[in-house]
């Protein structure tokens, strides 16, 4: 059968999602406690491979097996063989044709940015850091150019695997609370990188470096090298898959749950 699972991380710990030989990632990990369980090896498949780094409040994956076990020992079971870094939420039997990653219509993303005289220090790790005053207002209309389909290759990286740059986003907004500037983003895909390099690109903006204009001039130009430097990991988070309705997830396949971290 054909099993899907919600899952959350702390990135901060794993050098990425995707399986490596060293097997020091969230995918080595969870396979490894799922096989503990299923007793035969277990494949998983993602919606969104998260970078060294990234975090993750709703990654969704999706494994097959020949085991037959109640759907809470793929939870509580597979939590108990897992480092407390990362926890596998919920679990639901689906048909063969539902796939984590193709099946997925959009995905959201929330970079947390302190922004704050002093770097973070019980949030080390979990958020991003920049001390500077920012013009949030300004960041927030830049951003506003992003709506819609665009060729993302000024924010893509080098080694972006993707066959097109082509991406549509449904929303973007850039707000403040408190000493945090939350940036969400909610999109078909995203590209590799494409959220911290537009993150870095909008921090330019808001410390006065760069015009509100210049944001749709980078996208209009399709050049990495004019845009600003690639923002750290720390504070991004993949924080919604959405599904079709026809499977039985949670939420009816709309699984979103973004980040608090002190945000009021």
């Amino acid at each position: 059968m054909r099993v899907a699972i919600g899952v959350e991380y702390a990135g901060n710990a794993y050098e990425g999602w995707q399986t490596q030989p060293h097997g020091r990632t969230v995918q080595n990990a969870l396979e490894r406690a799922l096989e503990t369980i299923a007793g035969e090896p277990v494949k998983l498949t993602c919606a969104g491979r998260t970078d060294t780094g990234v975090h993750a409040t709703a990654q969704v994956a999706h494994f097959d097996t020949t085991a037959h076990r109640p759907l809470e020992a793929w939870v509580r079971g597979a939590n108990s063989h897992l480092p407390a870094s990362i926890g596998v939420l919920w679990a639901v039997e689906v048909s063969d044709d539902f796939h984590a990653r193709f099946s997925a219509t959009s995905r959201r993303y929330r970079y947390v940015l302190l922004n704050r005289r002093v770097r973070p220090g019980l949030l080390e790790g979990r958020v991003g850091w920049t001390h500077g005053p920012l013009n949030v207002a300004a960041m927030n209309e830049a951003a506003q150019c992003l709506l819609g389909e665009h060729d993302f290759t000024s924010f893509r990286a080098a080694q972006c695997q993707a066959k097109s740059p082509v991406r549509l986003i449904h929303s973007v907004s850039v707000m403040q609370s408190g000493d945090m500037v939350v940036f969400d983003f909610h999109a078909n895909a995203f590209l590799h990188h494409m959220i911290r390099n537009l993150v870095g690109s909008l921090v330019y903006i808001g410390k006065g470096r760069c015009p509100v204009a210049w944001m749709a001039k980078l996208l209009a130009a399709r050049q990495r090298s004019l845009a600003a430097p690639t923002f750290a990991p720390d504070g991004l988070y993949l924080c919604g898959v959405e599904y079709p309705g026809r499977w039985p997830l949670p939420c009816g396949g709309r699984i979103i749950a973004p980040p608090q971290l002190l945000v009021t």
